[in-house]
Formats: structure tokens, C-alpha cells, sequence
């Protein structure tokens, strides 16, 4: 039995492969280091800071405190008729429903005012009725700070 191997190839184009595997890996060999090339897409992305997100806690004192200087504050009553509101109302009014955000932003508040202005304070109400709006908002910003850093 004979076997041919004699093969009738056409020749190739050699720069045809080079501009296929151009097409698939697009990378341009290096060449000489330009002078202060623009930064890429890639290394933008790469050195940009990473973006913060409230937790809910953060985010519902921060509407709250937004709402008490949009509404305004009062003391002794959760709602002034011309709609103003106290520390809890404010809370309320932002959390929408007493769910985990509002009552782990209350939790924050009383802490903070309780650091601030002494541990005898009970709840948000009897600390909101007894100080200064100066006060009141040093406990507010300095909460919203805590919830920041603790990411909740």
C-alpha cells in the first residue's frame, strides 16, 4: 500500500496572521515611554476614592436633622402647629414607621446626648425639652458623625 504525502498548501500571508492576532489581543507592543501620557479609564477607576453609603441609621438621622432644619425645632410637643417638631418627631417623620432604622437612630441619639450632657436623660424627649437648639443640634451632628464612622 502507498501512501501520498505530497499536500498542495497555498501559502499563507504572514501579515495576516499578525493583523488577526492584533484584532483578538488589541495591545499595542511597547515602544518608547511618552512624556506624561494621559491617565487610562482603568487607572482613573482604579485611584478613585471609594464612595461612601449611609447605612440607615446614618441616613435617618441625617433626613431627620434635614427635616428639623427645613420644619424647625420645638421643645415640650412632638408637632408645633406651624410645624415644627421635636427631636423624636423629627426622628419619626424621617424613619417613616418605628422600624430598626428609627429605633436604632434613637438608640444613637440618647447615647450621644447622654455622653454629652450626662447620663440622667431617659429618653429623647425629656433631653430635647431641656436643652438649648444649640445643644440639641451639637448631639444631632455628632450622632450622624458616630453612625458614619460605625457604617451603620
Amino acid at each position: 500500500m502507498t501512501t501520498r504525502t505530497t499536500t498542495h498548501f497555498t501559502p499563507v500571508d504572514q501579515d495576516l496572521y499578525t493583523r488577526a492576532f492584533q484584532l483578538l489581543d488589541p495591545t499595542p507592543e511597547p515602544t518608547a515611554p511618552a512624556a506624561h501620557a494621559a491617565p487610562t479609564p482603568a487607572s482613573l477607576i482604579a485611584a478613585a476614592p471609594a464612595v461612601h453609603r449611609p447605612g440607615a441609621v446614618e441616613k435617618t438621622l441625617t433626613e431627620a436633622l434635614a427635616f428639623l432644619d427645613t420644619h424647625g425645632w420645638a421643645k415640650h410637643r412632638l408637632i408645633h402647629p406651624e410645624g415644627a417638631r421635636c427631636s423624636i418627631g423629627a426622628l419619626r417623620a424621617a424613619a417613616g414607621a418605628r422600624n430598626t432604622a428609627y429605633r436604632d437612630a434613637g438608640n444613637l441619639l440618647l447615647d450621644e446626648a447622654r455622653r454629652q450632657h450626662g447620663k440622667r436623660w431617659e429618653s429623647i424627649p425629656a433631653w430635647n425639652d431641656n436643652h438649648t437648639g444649640a445643644q440639641v443640634r451639637s448631639v444631632w451632628e455628632a450622632a450622624i458623625q458616630r453612625a458614619h464612622h460605625m457604617n451603620v
